[in-house]
């Protein structure tokens, strides 16, 4: 019998997260080159958000009862299939089939909660912060190499990045078939309905909760706002084409990478969650003041790795916190309240970035620095009122 671990996991989501790496940059580039108006982008975005809100709370409740791996497993089928609807919409130009394809990846795309719930369920609790950095390293990874593939793909054939994307989530699969073992279960979590409403207000019942899951959503709309709008912003002022935009995404992930396997994984535990969260948002928010500010390319490169430096400090010390606050049999569906609620922030920040960017190019990234003032405020509350983990 394989032993659980960290490191199947990791693969797993690195290999499925490189596909939505090669994707994601090109979803407004497409739409813009296809005359499309900045509220159908938006539109465009948010459907992958918004089924991912209804979805990831079901999934993580699910594999409560049944699972983490089976649920696993039929996440990475969900995304071999959003991938190839990708390719298709891509080289006819069929915006119709582009929803489809996001719509159908939003779905199941809403399993990534239960990947959280297996780091949740193979650590301790004073390892659970460096466990959660490795989904931000996966994120990161994916955003180093996924936009490069992409952008140069796109430059062969509008199909490639599809195609290539929906090859690695086959990949991941069959990794996850051979090598991901189910971690121990613990007792079944009660029989819910899918739609359980209920289980957003037992999230909320742990101390702090509410405050954190608070933080997740304002920080997460924030940096959805910023990547919904970057690409736009290379285009359209910077006047940089498919593969140099790439490269930036490229560039951004690197940090991501690095800040999440290194600096979270090295120094959380030894400066605390409450005080690394509390920073990250300070980071954050001068990374979004400086894409606005920034008077060239040059220093855009330059202060741009702030944002996602600082993001890689606040997410993964808000999850291994929710998680330390939350009962081990419940671990999926609060996870999944999170997940859920980070999908409803990703279709915020569309939303309101987009419109935004057409009054004025750096006016949403303005708007990001004053969100992160209130997840300032926020996190200073949680570094100064610690409680005890959940039993």
């Amino acid at each position: 019998m394989r032993k659980p671990g960290l490191l199947p996991i990791f693969l797993t989501v690195v290999i499925d997260l490189l596909g939505f790496g090669i994707v994601l940059p090109l979803l407004p580039l497409y739409a813009d080159e296809w005359k499309t108006p900045e509220g159908v982008i938006a539109l465009l975005f948010t459907s992958f958000s918004a089924l991912q809100f209804v979805s990831a709370p079901m999934w993580g409740r699910l594999s409560d009862r049944i699972g983490r791996r089976p649920v696993i497993l039929v996440g990475l089928a969900g995304s071999f299939l959003s991938y190839g609807l990708f390719a298709v919409a891509a080289v006819d130009q069929l915006l119709a089939l582009l929803f489809v394809s996001r719509i159908t990846a939003g779905i199941f795309g809403g399993t990534i909660s239960t990947a959280y719930a297996y780091i949740a369920d193979v650590t301790t609790s004073d390892e659970r912060g460096r466990g959660m950095a490795l989904i931000g390293a996966a994120f990161g990874i994916g955003f180093t190499i996924g936009p490069a593939i992409g952008g140069f793909g796109h430059a062969l054939h509008p199909t490639v990045p599809g195609i290539v994307a929906a090859a690695l989530s086959a990949t991941a699969f069959f990794f996850a078939w051979t090598q991901l073992a189910e971690p121990e279960r613990h007792k079944p979590a009660p029989r819910r309905s899918w739609l359980d409403l209920g289980a957003f207000r037992a999230a909320m019942r742990a101390e702090t909760v509410g405050m954190i899951l608070l933080i997740v959503f304002i920080t997460v709309t924030c940096f959805s706002l910023m990547e919904s709008t970057v690409a736009l912003l290379g285009k359209r002022v910077y006047d940089l084409d498919y593969k140099q935009i790439g490269l930036v995404f490229m560039y951004l992930g690197f940090w991501t990478a690095f800040t999440q396997g290194f600096l979270v994984r090295r120094y959380m535990k030894r400066v605390g969650e409450q005080r690394f969260a509390l920073a990250g948002t300070v980071v954050l928010g001068g990374g979004m003041a400086g894409f606005g500010l920034a008077p060239s390319v040059g220093w855009l490169i330059g202060l741009a790795p702030l944002a996602v430096l600082g993001f890689g400090m606040v997410l993964p010390s808000l999850n291994a916190l929710l998680s330390r606050r939350s009962a081990a049999n419940v671990q999926g569906g609060v996870m999944g309240v999170n997940q859920s609620l980070q999908s409803l922030a990703r279709i915020a920040g569309p939303l309101i970035g987009l419109p935004l960017f057409r009054v004025w190019a750096p006016l949403p990234f303005f708007v990001g620095a004053g969100m992160m003032a209130l997840s300032f405020a926020g996190a200073f509350y949680l570094a100064v009122r610690p409680v005890d983990d959940a039993s």
